[in-house]
Formats: structure tokens, C-alpha cells, sequence
């Protein structure tokens, strides 16, 4: 009877001595995690004051009607606000306007960088110089470029776009009030190309070079081996120099403030640009304020696959879901 006895409560003694060490190990891991968030708690909180508390004051005044011209006019609404954003043809303009400037500035910024890094990729004379004067767009402030491009290089008058173009029969072109969209997109796309062209050019350089070798050994051509082995290991890059162009681009301010202020009329109008106007040209909060959410829902999808997209570049993980 006592071997019995102490068989049967032989187990239970084991396994509460393994509930007490899980117990001690679960407290210190705890105890380790907490010890490693705890430098990041101010900056989480700083975060959270910058950032999410003026976002849910943007939920409350989107949900009222609150014009700062009719003083006493402000009311709750509900999601009124938001019906007449879908309603509004020019928020569909600006939207519209968003998306080619976006893709229009992205895949032309790739394309130019993807041919100057190829270019940089090789050594010549002079090639530190080069490569420091193509950076050089990206490291001007986006008011100044703006202002450049308006000035010295779209001027119907004295700007060098026509003065280039002028052999060519080309007369004096207001290139600012006649393609609005078109001349923004040229500084964007002045500003950006060097930020890709950095982005591939890493990307060749981090490129073994013994494959390219034996492709040229076995007679590839020079076609053959971009297409074949370089490109493909560029993709990753170029998705990434894609992605996170156009997060930055969707809150494109400044160069159109700069340009054309939306004009003629809305033809250069972006999101941004127009949630202004209706904020403080038309002094609508509450439209302003619904805009603003719809135009952060759809920048958060845009910067979730972006997430997504840098984890499975960073991992190297391209099959994963």
C-alpha cells in the first residue's frame, strides 16, 4: 500500500515542480520583455500623442457639420459627411489625380533610375562626380525644386525647356497652365529618380559577379544576361523602390502649392491638396475632416502591402502569403 502511495503521487510532485519552473521562466521572460520595450515607451508615447489622438479628434469633427464662416452652425451628422465626399466630383477628380500622379512619377523615376544605376555600375573616368551630381535632386528641399522647375526650367519666357526646344520650332509654351499635371510630375520625377537609381544600384552591386561571368562564357549576350539574371535579381528592389515611393507620394503637398495650386481650376489637384482647400480656403472641417479619413484608409492599404512587400524582401521569403 505505501509503494503504491508513492508511486501515485510521484507525478503530481513532478509536475508541480515543472509548473514552478515554468512559472519563474514565464515571469523572468516577461520580466526581460518589459526590460526591452522600456526604452521605446517614450517614443511610443509621443507616437501615440502626435499622431493617434489628433486622428480621433479627426473621427469626432467628421462626423459634424462645422463651417468656421457660419458661427453656431456646428451639428452632429453622423456619417453625412462621408456620403457627400463619395458625392463630390472633384474629390473623384483629385483621387483620379492622385493615382496617375503616383504611377506616372513611380514608373518613370524606376525606369530612368534603373538606366542610370546601369550606367553607374560600370567603371569610368569621373564616376564619383557622376554619381554625386545625380544624387544631388534628391537632396534639394521639395519647395525649392518646385520653385526651380516653375522659374528656370518651365517659364514660357526665360525658362531652358524652351530655349532647348526652341531649334526644334517650339514656341514660347506655358508648360505650368497648359499640362499642370505633367509639370509636377517632371519634378517628382526629378526628385525621385535618384532615390531609385541609389536603390538599384545597390542591388547590382550586391550582384555575384561570377554568374554574370560564366553567362558570358557560355556566349550570352549582354540582352540576354540583363534580361535573364539581372533583372530578376533587381525585382526585389525595384518593388521596394516602388512601394515606398509611392507611400511618400500619396501626401504630395508642397510641389503643387508651389506650381499651379491646383490649377487651372482643379486639373492639378491632389487629395491632399484639395482636404486643404476645403479646410482652410472653404473653412468646411467637417468635409475636410472625412476626406482626411478616407484618404488615411486608403494610404494605410497602400502602406500595408508595403509591409508586407519589405518583409518578404528583407526575409527573402517570396512564395509566402
Amino acid at each position: 500500500m505505501t509503494s503504491v502511495a508513492v508511486k501515485d503521487t510521484a507525478p503530481s510532485s513532478a509536475e508541480h515542480v515543472r509548473a514552478v519552473k515554468k512559472a519563474k521562466h514565464d515571469s523572468i521572460s516577461r520580466a526581460e520583455g518589459w526590460r526591452r520595450r522600456g526604452p521605446l515607451l517614450p517614443a511610443l508615447i509621443f507616437m501615440i500623442v502626435v499622431t493617434q489622438i489628433p486622428f480621433v479628434f479627426t473621427l469626432y469633427y467628421s462626423t459634424q457639420s462645422w463651417n468656421l464662416v457660419r458661427p453656431g452652425s456646428r451639428t452632429f451628422v453622423g456619417f453625412q459627411n462621408y456620403a457627400d465626399v463619395f458625392r463630390d466630383s472633384v474629390f473623384r477628380e483629385a483621387a483620379v489625380n492622385t493615382v496617375l500622379l503616383i504611377v506616372g512619377t513611380v514608373l518613370i523615376s524606376v525606369f530612368l533610375g534603373l538606366l542610370l544605376a546601369l550606367l553607374l555600375d560600370r567603371a569610368f573616368l569621373g564616376r564619383g562626380i557622376v554619381r554625386t551630381l545625380l544624387i544631388t535632386p534628391f537632396l534639394v528641399t521639395p519647395v525649392a525644386g518646385a520653385l526651380i522647375w516653375k522659374t528656370a526650367m518651365l517659364d514660357p519666357v526665360f525658362g531652358i525647356i524652351n530655349f532647348v526646344l526652341s531649334p526644334f520650332g517650339v514656341e514660347q509654351i506655358d508648360w505650368v497652365s497648359r499640362f499642370p499635371l505633367a509639370a509636377v510630375m517632371a519634378n517628382l520625377v526629378w526628385q525621385w529618380t535618384p532615390f531609385m537609381m541609389l536603390l538599384i544600384l545597390a542591388g547590382l552591386q550586391s550582384m555575384p559577379r561570377d554568374i554574370l561571368e560564366a553567362g558570358r562564357v557560355d556566349g550570352a549576350s549582354a540582352f540576354s544576361l540583363f534580361r535573364e539574371l539581372t533583372l530578376p535579381h533587381l525585382r526585389r528592389f525595384i518593388e521596394l523602390g516602388a512601394v515606398l515611393g509611392a507611400i511618400y507620394l500619396v501626401n504630395t503637398f508642397d510641389s503643387i502649392y508651389m506650381m499651379t495650386q491646383g490649377g487651372p481650376g482643379t486639373a492639378s489637384s491632389n487629395l491632399p491638396f484639395y482636404i486643404y482647400q476645403r479646410a482652410f480656403l472653404g473653412f468646411d472641417i467637417g468635409q475636410a475632416a472625412a476626406m482626411g479619413v478616407v484618404t488615411v484608409i486608403a494610404t494605410i492599404i497602400v502602406a500595408t502591402l508595403a509591409l508586407r512587400l519589405i518583409f518578404k524582401t528583407f526575409t527573402g521569403k517570396e512564395e509566402a502569403a
